[in-house]
């Protein structure tokens, strides 16, 4: 038996199709629950084991970062089992401790370490690193390789200081929230300020590419970009540079991109650029040694409201492949067979989604047993809904002694209808996770110390440093700040520029400048470390020499103590991320930080009932589901019931609640529900009607609407 034969035993024809795909263009339809993690990886392993493709020549871009963790993990794990048969003829689950660790350190080292995995924004942000010193944009903005990663809340606060102080816009009628909303919309399709402004032919559109373009000038002025700029950035850059682009491709020859049906058109702009090197004409493309491989399932789509555009799935055999008819193309794989789910779970979330008229035909095909009956329950109120999801998972747990209150997860269409299951789970003792919920990364204490960290590794950016200037108080008033901007805005220099000079300080503020030089000093201080200590020693030295630590010791309340025991976790997540990482810098964790997800946070094995939105949802699975609140206007929303495009979106979204069930759902709606202060009757979802009689159980007609 060859290596290869070996390495792919385990997989099923159609997996296997996939992973042994060499060069070219291969679309790879993946269906909920269908192994796609598998194919994934297997491929890559393939590439490297059979094909002999050097690790730091394949990209493969996830959805999240967890994602990305995971495929590194078995990547590792199949190297490093065959490593132990091959050195010790002996499975390495048999070798003592060490020697395994020995093993996955090694591999780690030689195959892990040198690829190229994570989601669009780590990549890109890792790829800006090296780069974006080559980079200006239309107007001339510079950005160096220290940039900082301005988080949402930097980014509103900065938005929002545009519109109403610097413009004096009526926060009515120019909302900053939205205003930020048309700037991300415009970034996601590769519009810069003036693009947009062309677009516009309104007032208002034209106000806010003017609010854009001066927000564009402050990201500069403070060498920060937003997540959007991630991703736009390198793509203006490979466009603008083309032996930079050149570069590139050569870099990455083997393209590999997960969820590949919620990409946005920027993010297809750089995979066709690294793909293609800029070659419109597709006779001229050289597969020779490359490939480049997309998994998606247009039926999970659910994220247009963040630009995702499904089409990007559905025209991969027309712009890469090709364009053969699904049964006859070389450049399609369909992976059907589900390892997830029930086969009654499959069969409603099939005849679901078959009234979807933009996708690509597919079904999903049953591996297990057929499973209780899906339970559809219709409540009198909110209440009486979370009284028997609540009563159904005590239930189940106490006649199931191998489920844990983590095999529970209760999924809505948004996040207000949590409050209704989470006094019934409190009323009852039972323990639950929010996920999506404030993530650990948005508290304050969290924001105050990585601004810290922020201003150390990037002294041109201002925002971080006002955040922490007078954070905890020290003595420096609004009064002070104001005379220190007003200068800086005179001189046209970054804040820091004054604030880190003791003359023009002493000069212009005046009393103040005392306490304004010991905080520059303290700075400075971590600043001249920043090369030759790890991450850890600055945050501990920096909280400590700020008072930070102490102004929260000396508050002695709850509170405070809840706030320090999250600045501990935080060093602790520095810590794990240098026993993780080579790169030990700041700037290296500070990137790591700037790109955590919330999806990233819930540990499997919590033994917690997990709630959450049907979107956070999303590459997940829970043995026993609650799909809540299917109510006509809710679910599918009422933005949606005239408009086909987003009705199909509505019924995807159910399709991926159903398909995160793998041995029971309950699917439940209520009569009437508060709806700003007043009840409101809405008649049973749509979706009910949908639902296959046969495999329903219910204590109403769930096929009359």
């Amino acid at each position: 038996m060859s290596a290869t034969t070996d390495l792919l035993s385990h997989l099923n024809p159609s997996q296997r199709q996939a992973v042994e795909h060499f060069c070219g263009p291969l679309l790879v339809v993946a269906g909920a629950g269908s192994g796609k993690t598998r194919a994934l990886t297997y491929r890559i392993a393939n590439l490297i084991r059979h094909h002999k493709v050097d690790p730091q020549h394949i990209l493969a871009v996830t959805f999240t970062n967890k994602a990305a963790r995971e495929m590194k993990e078995r990547i590792e794990k199949i190297f490093a089992a065959e490593l132990a048969e091959r050195k010790h003829q002996q499975r390495i689950e048999l070798l003592p401790e060490y020697e395994q660790k020995q093993l996955r350190s090694q591999i780690y080292k030689t195959t892990i370490k040198p690829l190229w995995i994570g989601t669009f924004h780590s990549i890109c942000a890792r790829i800006l690193r090296y780069d974006i010193n080559k980079y200006q944009d239309e107007q001339g903005r510079t950005w160096k390789r220290n940039f900082t990663i301005f988080d949402e809340s930097d980014v509103q606060s900065l938005i929002k200081n545009i519109a109403t102080k610097q413009l004096n816009l009526d926060d009515k009628k120019f909302e900053p929230r939205k205003i930020r909303y048309a700037i991300s919309n415009a970034k996601n399709k590769g519009l810069s300020p003036q693009q947009y402004g062309v677009e516009q032919t309104g007032y208002k559109g034209r106000v806010i590419a003017e609010v854009y373009q001066e927000y564009q000038t402050q990201l500069a002025a403070n060498n920060g970009l937003d997540f959007d700029d991630l991703i736009l950035v390198p793509v203006r850059l490979l466009q603008q540079n083309e032996s930079l682009l050149g570069y590139w491709h050569s870099q990455f020859r083997h393209i590999l991109v997960d969820e590949y049906q919620d990409t946005n058109r920027i993010q297809y702009d750089l995979i066709s650029l690294l793909t293609t090197n800029g070659e419109n004409r597709k006779s001229e493309w050289n597969w020779q040694d490359r490939s480049v491989f997309v998994v998606g399932d247009v039926d999970q789509s659910i994220y247009s409201f963040r630009m995702a555009d499904f089409t990007i799935l559905l025209d991969f055999q027309s712009d890469f492949g090709d364009g053969l008819p699904d049964d006859d193309s070389r450049t399609m794989v369909k992976l059907e067979e589900n390892y997830r789910s029930r086969e009654n779970i499959l069969e409603l979330a099939n005849k679901l989604i078959e009234n979807n008229s933009q996708r690509i035909d597919k079904i999903l095909k049953p591996t297990r047993g057929l499973g209780d009956p899906i339970y559809c329950y219709k409540a009198d109120d909110e209440r009486d809904e979370a009284d028997f999801a609540i009563g159904q998972i005590t239930q189940l747990k106490r006649q199931n002694p191998e489920l844990n209150w983590g095999s529970f997860a209760i999924l809505y269409r948004t996040n207000a209808q949590s409050r209704s299951f989470e006094e019934a789970l409190i009323q009852t003792n039972v323990p639950y996770t929010i996920v999506g919920g404030l993530k650990f990364y948005d508290r304050k204490e969290i924001k105050d110390a990585l601004a810290y960290l922020k201003a150390i590794a990037n002294p041109a950016d201002s925002v971080s440093l006002l955040r922490i200037i007078n954070t905890p108080t020290r003595g420096i008033g609004k009064t002070t700040i104001n005379s220190l901007i007003a200068a800086s805005q005179e001189l046209g220099v970054p804040l820091w520029e004054v604030v880190s000079d003791p003359t023009s300080v002493n000069t212009i503020v005046g009393r103040a400048a005392k306490k304004v030089n010991q905080f520059a000093k303290t700075i400075q201080k971590y600043q001249e470390q920043m090369e030759t200590k790890p991450a850890a020693e600055i945050l501990q030295g920096i909280m400590e020499d700020s008072s930070y630590i102490e102004n929260l010791k000396n508050k002695g309340t709850e509170e405070a103590d809840d706030r320090l025991a999250n600045i501990y976790e935080l060093y602790n997540a520095v810590l794990y991320f240098q026993e993780e990482n080579d790169d030990k810098s700041l700037e290296s964790f500070l990137a790591n930080a700037s790109l955590a997800s919330d999806l990233d946070d819930l540990q499997e094995g919590d033994n917690k009932v997990s709630l959450m939105t049907l979107h956070s949802a999303k590459g997940l699975e829970f043995p026993i589901v609650f799909l809540v609140g299917l109510e006509q206007g809710l679910f599918p929303h009422f933005r949606s019931l005239n408009d086909p495009i987003a009705l199909e979106e509505e019924r995807r979204l159910c399709y991926v609640g159903v398909t995160r069930a793998q041995e029971q759902l309950f699917i439940s709606c209520a009569t009437e529900r508060y709806f700003w202060g007043s009840r409101e009757c809405k008649p049973p979802s749509q979706f009910f009607s949908e639902m296959p009689k046969d495999l329903v159980s219910s204590n109403f007609a769930v096929d009359r609407f």
